[in-house]
């Protein structure tokens, strides 16, 4: 006589395998839909970078805080944290690459922003695609952040002297075409420490020569989602190969820094790259 199989037992707890694996892809997604729209948009890191600058004096070092990406819609806390850690960075200089705004009606908490930003060199930026998008670019954009201590630097050169140090900053507005780079790095001083802004990084790398000591810029925010070992999804025109961090280009092997940004575009979310601030620390060789 064929026996008779027992009946499963029931499962005290009352949850089968089936429901305890999509309870489980439930938490998990919350968790990462909360991480990208509530915690990493507002959790900014400081990036320290330190480079070997042979302009700068044995003994020397210069400290650059590089903010790009502002997108500021309204001021809040999140910009006063910031703020507040570029002030205890002792900064020798402040450069900012672009997209401050999106609205015309944000230039207000913008300039709120850009008042709280002091450094003994001064405050330097240049302007973005989001500033001509909001239609606001040019000489009325700089002299409003003229009011509140910020240099707008449109295909320019301002020149200043740090810790003993010749600087000169040139601001190549965007989207950086050639023509307006050979003209603005034509009138650069090869004496003196370079610094060359920009808000996109991928412009034509083969017209830099030797002039330039490190180019500072944006505009990529990272991807600001990304998926380990992945190339980001999506990269805004003009990004090229660069998502983030330092890359070496141009003839000379210049140093050239992509910012993961402090704000969001587009949609309000970041998903493994996290807001920054960097810190470059201009060492001597």
């Amino acid at each position: 006589m064929k026996e008779l199989e027992e009946p499963a037992k029931p499962d005290p707890t009352g949850m089968s395998r089936r429901r305890f694996l999509a309870a489980g892809a439930t938490g998990l997604g919350s968790l990462v839909v909360g991480d990208a729209v509530l915690l990493e948009p507002n959790s900014f890191v400081v990036e320290e970078i330190a480079l070997k600058v042979a302009k700068v004096p044995p003994g020397r070092e210069l400290r650059l805080v590089h903010l790009s990406d502002l997108h500021i819609r309204s001021f809040h806390g999140y910009h006063q944290r910031v703020a507040d850690t570029v002030k205890n960075l002792s900064p020798d200089m402040i450069v900012l690459t672009g997209d401050y705004l999106e609205k015309e009606r944000n230039l207000k908490e913008v300039r709120r922003f850009l008042k709280l930003l002091k450094a003994p060199g001064g405050v330097f930026g240049v302007q973005g695609n989001w500033e001509y998008w909001a239609r606001l670019e040019g000489e009325n954009l700089r002299r409003q952040f003229a009011r509140v201590g910020t240099t707008l630097l449109i295909d320019q050169r301002r020149d200043l002297n740090i810790r003993g140090v010749p600087v000169s900053v040139l601001g190549l507005d965007y989207p950086s075409p050639a023509d307006a780079l050979k003209r603005l790095q034509k009138a650069a001083d090869p004496g003196r420490l370079n610094i060359l802004l920009t808000h996109v990084p991928a412009f034509d790398h083969t017209v830099l020569d030797d002039r330039h000591d490190l180019i500072l810029c944006g505009h990529t925010h990272g991807g600001q989602v990304r998926i380990p070992f992945v190339r980001p999804f999506y990269l805004p025109r003009y990004s090229g190969d660069f998502v983030s961090g330092l890359y070496r280009t141009g003839p000379g092997d210049t140093p050239l820094y992509v910012n993961r940004g402090i704000g969001t575009s587009v949609f309000p979310v970041r998903f493994l790259c996290r807001p920054e601030i960097t810190l470059l620390r201009l060492q001597a060789v």
